[in-house]
């Protein structure tokens, strides 16, 4: 007869599955330096010399485990980073996936945004000459309805994709993350895209705004080694740090996890200041589909069971799709 696991309460809400450990000292954020420099840590002392609630990220309940500069050499320990079937999963998520564009939305400030020609609309930026004479060429007596406009529209999605890289990830889980993560940059790669990976500490691997290269998004996730805790609220508040300057209807989430929260502070706080989290929760071994619910639930988003990367292209789309 088996026994049903124990769950863990923070003291608000629904419990955990395991008792997140409250830990003493601010999480540390690297980041990602490119030209074959590794992960660097981002501002702040040295985590040894540090004193609990300083630092990116200060906090209760954080990691105490040691902070170096991750150069790639110390990042591949684990093996090779090319991996041929995580990118052949990556080319078949990749041909599954169906994401709908984003709608066209006018810009309320000036100067932001592509121009684009559109029909005639009140209070458009500037008029489009040529297009316009062409109208009244073939009509003179064309209404101000006929004329050409040009005007600033946002028709670019705002994404961070949040991928957990903790112990209980290793295996084939973290081959799963990391095709989803190749498969999703090359699929929104018109959009701006940032990628976070996590465990105790994290790691921004391409910042919002960056230019994303799915190659090389994978092969450095699959050289940081699948190790420590699971830290969802940390890895949570820097995607949001990374949509701070993106209107709240624009930016979305995206997190990838077996959702077994077991260092920090709620992630379901952090999870409620998102304008959209939808949650990929990965349920080929041990997980936590409840408080992926409640993680879902607080950003306003979906919860999607996953038990292997074939499962990954639907959960995505339908993502997109609501």
């Amino acid at each position: 007869m088996h026994r049903r696991a124990q769950r863990h309460s923070t003291g608000r809400g629904k419990p955990f599955r395991r008792k997140p450990k409250q830990l003493s000292t601010a999480p540390t954020l690297y980041e990602n330096r490119g030209s074959g420099q590794g992960l660097a840590m981002v501002g702040g002392p040295h985590r040894q010399g540090r004193s609990p609630g300083t630092g990116p990220g200060a906090g209760p309940g954080m990691t105490d485990e040691p902070a170096e500069v991750l150069t790639l050499g110390e990042l591949d320990a684990s093996g090779p980073a090319s991996d041929a079937e995580v990118r052949r999963r990556a080319r078949e998520i990749a041909a599954r996936l169906s994401v709908p564009r984003p709608r066209h939305r006018r810009l309320p400030r000036r100067g932001v945004g592509r121009l684009r020609t559109l029909p005639y609309q009140d209070g458009a930026e500037e008029l489009d000459l040529d297009r316009t004479v062409e109208v009244l060429a073939e009509d003179p007596l064309a209404r101000s309805t006929d004329l050409v406009m040009r005007d600033r529209i946002r028709d670019r999605r705002k994404v961070v994709l949040v991928v957990d890289i903790s112990g209980s990830m290793r295996g084939e889980r973290i081959r799963t993350a990391a095709a989803a993560v190749g498969a999703v940059a090359g699929e929104l790669g018109h959009d701006d895209l940032a990628v976070v990976a996590f465990w105790s500490e994290a790691a921004v691997l391409s910042a919002l705004g960056e230019p994303v290269s799915p190659t090389r998004l994978v092969d450095l996730l699959l050289r940081i080694p699948s190790k420590g805790l699971t830290n969802v609220g940390f890895a949570l508040e820097v995607a949001a740090r990374q949509l701070r300057d993106v209107p709240a209807d624009e930016g979305r989430v995206l997190l990838l996890s077996d959702c077994v929260h077991n260092a920090g502070p709620d992630p379901r706080t952090a999870a409620s200041r998102l304008s959209r989290l939808d949650v990929l929760a990965d349920i080929s071994g041990e997980h936590d589909l409840l408080t992926a619910r409640d993680l879902a639930h607080a950003g306003r988003g979906l919860a999607l069971p996953i038990r292997g990367h074939r499962d990954v292209a639907a959960a995505i789309s339908r993502a997109f799709g609501a």
